[in-house]
């Protein structure tokens, strides 16, 4: 799979195997079509990370906030983080963007620094997957 201009490369795992043949692992994201991991995009100062939250676990406010302050944590290791939104989900109603979390960098090249630290590490034993957001559609808080 083509991430950027890095080829993405998934196999499972097998403990003590030597010489064994890889069988490839297909991600599947909730609203994340494949073309989208393929076609990251231009850089943009707008991070969306993906696959690294359920919509169940934004459901109450301590453990929303412990998402937030983990997720600015982790991600001012790269740069200076602006801002951080997390669309929560509203009973009866369809939130777009629900489990996805999108951070706002200061500059690009810190955006760039964490998608290139943060893609395809793991969080809660779930592979992250990272997409610029077009700032426009981030301030207007159009999720997607």
């Amino acid at each position: 799979m083509q991430l950027g201009d890095k080829k993405l490369i998934v196999q499972r795992a097998s403990v003590g195997a030597k010489n064994a043949t890889p069988t490839p692992v297909t991600l599947q994201v909730p609203g994340l079509v494949s073309t989208q991991v393929q076609m990251a995009g231009m850089p943009t100062e707008i991070l969306c990370l993906m696959n690294m939250i359920t919509p169940d676990e934004l459901i109450d406010d301590e453990e929303y906030e412990e998402i937030v302050e983990d997720v600015r944590e982790e991600c001012s290791k790269y740069g200076a983080v602006k801002s951080i939104e997390i669309p929560r989900p509203i009973d009866g109603l369809e939130v777009p963007g629900c489990g996805k979390i999108f951070v706002e960098f200061v500059s690009i090249l810190d955006c760039q620094k964490a998608m290139q630290g943060l893609a395809g590490r793991k969080f809660a034993n779930r592979v992250v997957v990272t997409k610029y957001c077009e700032p426009d559609c981030y301030h207007r808080r159009d999720f997607w």
